[in-house]
Order: C-alpha cells, then structure tokens, then sequence
C-alpha cells in the first residue's frame, strides 16, 4: 500500500530509509516548537494553546504536502512570519491578534487566488532579484535583534535608544547556549538548535532562581479553544489591513518558492528539462496550510528548508513528511516541558536562524544607487522600526520611484509597477 501512494521503488528508497530522513528532518525543525510560542505569546495569547496549535500546523502542513505533493518537505509556522505577526503587525501596528489571525488567513486565501490564476513566478520575477534577497535577509536582522533583546544582550537606553546590557544570569545563558549551537551546527550535529534550547533550559533550572522545573514532564496535550476559530476576517477587509495582508503574502510566496526549488534539487527531483512539477502542489499546499493556520491560531506555515537534513539521510517521498508528523503528534504529550522553557532559551535559535538568513547578502549587488538604495532601506528599516512590513513597503516605493529619476524605468517589470504604487500608498496612508 505504501508502494502504491509514495512510489518508493521508482524513486529508489524504502521504510526504513525514509523513516529515518523524516527523524532527522524533525530534529532539526522541532525548535519551533519552543521558539513560535514564545514569540506569538507576546500578543497576550495563550502559551499552553500554542505549544499544541504550532504542532497541529506543522502536522496539517507537512501531511499535506506528504501526501498531496509526495515530496520529502516539512512545514510548520515559519521564522520572521511569527515575528512579523507578533511584533511588528500587534505589538508595532496596534492590531489585536485576532485580526493578525485574520490577517494570516486572507493572505493564505490569496495565496490560493494567485496560484489558480497562474501568476505566483509572474509575481516574484517581477522583483529584482537584489530586492529578494534584501527582504529575506533584513527579516533575518530583525529575527536576530529579537533574540539579542530576549537574552538581555540589547537593552533600551534613553540617550542612545538601545546599548549593551549587562552580565545576568539570562544574558550567560544565552550566550553559552548560542556557543555551543553555533558549534554544533559547525560540526553537523543534528539538532543542534534543539539541543542548545535544551541545553539553555537545563542551565535556566539549575542556576536562575526565577525559572521553574515543571511538577510534570508529559501530560494530555493542552486545549486549543482560547485561539481556535479566534480569527476575525471582517474587520481586516479594510484597506488599513492590505498591506499587512500582502506583505504576509510575499514573504510566504518567496520563501515557499525558494525553499521549494532548493529541496526538490537536493532530492534529485529536477526533471532532465529544469522542470518542477510538483512545486505547483507544494505551494498549493502551503496556500492551504496557511489558511488552516489563521483557524487554529498560530501564524502563516511556511516549507522548512530544514527538509535538506532529511533528504542528505535518505528522505526522497511523502514517506518521510509522514514520520516527521508522527514525532510532531508525539511532541505535544510534552507540553508541560516545552511551557517551561524561557524566552532567552530560545533567543539563540532566533539569532542563528538570522545568520542564516541573512547569509545571502552577498548576491545584493550595490554598484547602483537606484537599486542599492531601495535594498539598503529594506534591510536597516525592518530591525530600525520593528516592521518587516515597513522595510518591503519603503524597499519597493523607492526602488520605483528611483528607476523614474534615474531614467531606468526599463528596469521596472509591468507588475512592479503596481506593487511599488501599493507600497507608496500604504506609506502615506500609515501616516495619517
């Protein structure tokens, strides 16, 4: 039976070997589990509630893509999504986190719109590729500066805004917990992000007399009723909300795509002609997932390319998405450990994820100003004002509006030339 749905001869693997790449696929995606908690739960929202819900997405996702797609990925609530629902759209725009869950929905809705109208590549070709990179690069800034603000490493400071802080118990932790995951990523460790949360987390009960061991370690996985069916769509169907609904859009758009084609070449699954079939499936997919994700209560789910670690061992089919669903359906009999852990435990998984992201600076080509400005912006405004919204919406603006004075209008692709109007409109509005 599983032959027949996963077509593991034709793609020469078996249980086993698939059993394994799903193992290792979760090891190295399962921070989430700590990290989107703590994140969301900064909008007030329940923690318990979300522990489960971000494994629910992640089980919906990665089965859908599994089974729908038979491909070796993984999704779950994506890195810099979570942030931007908690941190720029509630905490820096003011919305509730209901209509943020609204928000996450709609965009998920025209994720599908896009992908049944065939214009989901128009789209992203439209962008200078630069533009691409400094958008998910300034999220990973962003992200980082979260997770130096949660260890204590960034503090506000009156005359200068921000400063250094000083040594505390949360501060050494989270720098000796950041060592030794960036030393285990340096030597291939699997699940070396998990490990340096866990590691944290060990360090938080054993020396900081505010963090609590828990009474239990394992128990009935906790109610998601204070977030399911939260989402208000009604009152984001406004056009103070449009923005935010796109810009949740885009980034989901270029990081499925990018992930996508990245993972498919890793598992051998480019045709002789350069043709992906089955990207149109897995974006479909997580057009899907996001929807369900605005429902549960957790923000946008995104493909991992953590996926890569488990098709390295071995993970070529679906097989594999549905061993990883497994150990996230396990995960939530872990509720009471996964509560326990403190923010700044998970802050260095906040600011490796950055690095990562951030890595691809080196395509942004900055020789010319008309390009090198709109990305210099993107980059420094997302972290700056705590709005990756911000940073896309001021990137796009100028990079139109410079083209136009610069006499390179040429550059601008017919679709950039809607998205940058978008963009200067939901500049002004922003400011009224």
């Amino acid at each position: 039976m599983l032959e027949k749905i996963f077509n593991l001869k034709e793609r020469n693997t078996n249980i086993r070997q698939e059993a394994i790449g799903g193992t290792v696929t979760f090891l190295t995606m399962a921070y989430i589990i700590f990290v989107n908690p703590n994140i969301l739960s900064a909008t007030g929202m329940d923690k318990s509630a979300l522990i489960t819900v971000t494994c629910l997405a992640a089980i919906i996702g990665t089965l859908l893509v599994g089974f729908w797609a038979n491909v070796p990925f993984a999704m779950a609530p994506g890195m810099g999504l979570n942030a931007m629902f908690a941190y720029t759209l509630v905490l820096n725009d003011g919305a509730t986190w209901q209509q943020a869950l609204g928000v996450v929905f709609m965009s998920g809705v025209f994720f599908i719109i896009i992908s049944i109208l065939g214009l989901r590549h128009k789209i992203v070709d439209a962008i200078p590729e630069s533009l691409r990179v400094a958008i998910g690069s300034g999220i990973g800034l962003f992200i980082a500066f979260i997770g130096f603000k949660q260890m204590g490493l960034i503090v506000s400071n009156e005359a200068t805004l921000v400063g250094l802080g000083k040594f505390t118990p949360a501060l050494i932790i989270g720098l000796a917990a950041f060592f030794v995951t960036v030393m285990l990523e340096h030597y291939k460790v699997k699940g070396s992000i998990l490990i340096g949360i866990l590691l944290a987390t060990l360090l938080g009960f054993t020396f900081d007399d505010t963090i609590l061991l828990p009474t239990e370690f394992i128990s009935t996985p906790p109610s998601i009723m204070p977030v399911l069916g939260q989402l208000e769509v009604l009152s984001v169907l406004k056009i103070t909300f449009i923005a935010p609904i796109f810009s949740f859009l885009f980034v989901n758009l270029f990081d499925s795509i990018g992930t996508a084609i990245a993972c498919s070449m890793e598992a051998g699954l480019v045709k002789e002609d350069g043709k992906m079939p089955h990207v149109k499936k897995v974006l479909e997919a997580d057009a899907v997932a996001t929807m369900f994700s605005g429902i549960l209560g957790t923000s946008s789910t995104v493909t991992y390319i953590e996926s890569a670690a488990g098709i390295a061992n071995g993970a070529r089919t679906g097989l594999s998405s549905v061993f990883t669903a497994l150990l996230f359906l396990l995960a939530m009999f872990f509720a009471p450990l996964i509560g326990a852990v403190p923010v700044y435990a998970t802050a260095p998984a906040l600011i490796l994820v950055g690095i990562y992201m951030a890595k691809h600076l080196v395509k942004i080509d900055f020789s010319e100003l008309y390009l090198g400005v709109p990305v210099f912006l993107t980059l420094i405004l997302m972290p700056l004002t705590y709005s990756i919204s911000s940073g896309i919406a001021y990137g796009f603006s100028s990079y139109v509006l410079l083209c136009v004075f610069t006499k390179n209008t040429d550059k601008v692709h017919p679709f950039m030339w809607g998205i940058g109007l978008f963009s200067i409109v939901e500049i002004v509005l922003s400011q009224m």
